[in-house]
């Protein structure tokens, strides 16, 4: 499988690490209610998708840089590729 890197371009999967879903990038805030329920969702629960999901991939064997890849997950067509950086500086400018 291909993944194309948006500052590399194509690359071999085997470069990175698959780091499951990329909703970990919304941690619950710690001061929250509830937080403690939270948190164990965030840690332990996990959908398992058949078709279009966001995941996070870490470029280990380039430039450790964080993805998030759109990927079809029947299919393994990737649909999207962006760097997790700026995906969540637009969801902390909401």
């Amino acid at each position: 499988m291909l993944i194309d890197h948006p500052l590399l371009g194509l690359r071999d999967s085997s470069e990175f690490i698959y780091m499951g879903d990329a909703k970990l990038l919304n941690r619950p805030n710690w001061k929250s209610k509830n937080s403690k329920t939270k948190f164990i969702d965030y840690g332990y629960l996990r959908k398992n998708p058949a078709g279009v999901h966001k995941e996070l991939w870490y470029h280990e064997q380039g430039d450790r840089s964080w993805l998030v890849v759109t990927r079809n997950t029947v299919t393994h067509e990737i649909l999207k590729v962006e760097l997790a950086r700026y995906l969540k500086r637009k969801a902390n400018a909401k």
